[in-house]
């Protein structure tokens, strides 16, 4: 992304995999634009290959509690934010691209829809009080 091209599927992938993998309590930042990236996160790809090549998984692994939480805003408001950022991997260019390709979630998907015309402490303390009421 940082030399200005998108992600494809053949790049997430191991990335998935690898964190799916971990097998700790985590809080996990990523772009898992589309509903397959949810899937890998929380129930691992049983193709999935180390470094070196050699299959990570023998058999499907136990699906995850994953609370995805959809950060959903109009282009033109993200697009402003991304302006602001010094030093920043994701160039403005790329939006339109993840906006394409996103795939927001849906039921049976363990999520929510946050706005982000709040401030960032509004948005965080949105998380929070449904992580501490539904958790």
């Amino acid at each position: 992304m940082a030399e200005g091209i998108p992600l494809n599927d053949q790049i997430p992938f191991p990335l998935f995999c690898r964190e799916h993998t971990c097998g700790q309590n985590a809080i996990l930042a990523c772009s898992a634009l589309k509903k397959l990236y949810r899937r890998i996160l929380e129930n691992g790809e049983f193709s999935c290959q180390n470094e070196s090549g050699q299959q990570e998984n023998e058999g499907p692994p136990a699906p995850l509690k994953i609370l995805f939480v959809h950060l959903d805003g109009p282009m033109d408001l993200i697009a402003s934010r991304l302006r602001k950022r010094k030093g920043h991997f994701m160039p403005l260019t790329l939006l339109q691209s993840q906006f394409d390709t996103l795939e927001p979630p849906s039921a049976p998907e363990s999520f929510i829809t946050v706005s982000l015309d709040g401030s960032i402490s509004e948005i965080v303390a949105e998380i929070e009080a449904y992580i501490r009421k539904t958790y």
